[in-house]
């Protein structure tokens, strides 16, 4: 989620203008934020020109000319690392190769609810490794809470605020590190933790506590700060899946669409 939106933003990759037209129609009345690409080579294009505001999701098709396949899901993901889940799509099912290069695959032809369980089933899913055993990402009682008190949209800003501020503040840490300034290190370890702990971010809010009790006096504060960010990314993707159950009541699906692979 970034710049505060209020959807989930999707990029449809296909050759084929009816599909594109098809699932543009049903993704933007299932209040998702649709883009739209002709090729691989188009869709990375509209990608690198993104400038920090990159989709949740790309949704591709694999049997199209060109870039395609494993190799588009390469360069894609140089582009957009792991923050964006990205989802393949075909009439035929795909080797296992070609599976492991994605985050998910939808056989065609597939209802919209098949697709909010693929992007939810990745956006709740780790993406890495974390350092912390039983991780607890989100605090659903302070989540509640805030949902009872204001719009979705408020929400969102709220919390992509506290991202936005954590990234800022991890910067600053990674120059204190480069200087050796354990006095910044800490105060910006104390300013995360009681931002994350405002909106019960409660995986950031404890790596963050960490950092300043530990300060540079850490034997690996460059693997700390890295964890900081992937654990910015799985709450992301908690935040997607979240906005992605909103939409999950309603089922049209694409069977208009079986005939192109």
């Amino acid at each position: 989620m970034s710049n505060g939106a209020a959807r989930v933003r999707v990029l449809v990759v296909d050759d084929d203008a009816v599909s594109r037209e098809v699932f543009s129609l049903l993704l933007t009345r299932q209040d998702y934020s649709v883009d739209a690409a002709e090729s691989g080579s188009s869709a990375l294009m509209r990608l690198q020109e993104a400038q920090g505001s990159l989709p949740e999701v790309v949704l591709t098709d694999l049997q199209m000319p060109g870039l395609a396949g494993i190799e588009l899901a390469g360069q894609i993901r140089a582009v957009c690392g792991s923050q964006t889940i990205l989802l393949a799509m075909s009439g035929s099912e795909p080797g296992q190769e070609i599976r492991q290069a994605f985050d998910g695959f939808l056989l065609k032809p597939f209802t919209m609810e098949e697709l909010a369980a693929a992007i939810v089933g990745q956006a709740s899913a780790p993406s890495d490794k974390s350092i912390l055993e039983d991780v607890t990402v989100l605090d659903q009682a302070v989540y509640r809470k805030l949902a009872a008190a204001m719009r979705q949209e408020r929400i969102d800003q709220l919390y992509a605020l506290c991202l936005d501020d954590a990234r800022r503040r991890i910067a600053a840490m990674q120059l204190a590190i480069s200087i050796g300034d354990d006095d910044v290190y800490r105060k910006e370890a104390h300013a995360i933790k009681g931002g994350c702990g405002m909106v019960g971010a409660v995986e950031l809010q404890r790596l963050a506590t960490s950092m300043e009790t530990r300060g540079l006096d850490a034997t690996n504060h460059v693997a700390t700060l890295d964890e900081f960010l992937l654990g910015c990314k799985r709450l992301e993707r908690m935040l997607v899946a979240r906005e992605v159950e909103h939409r999950k009541n309603a089922t049209p699906d694409l069977r208009g669409d079986s005939t192109h692979e």
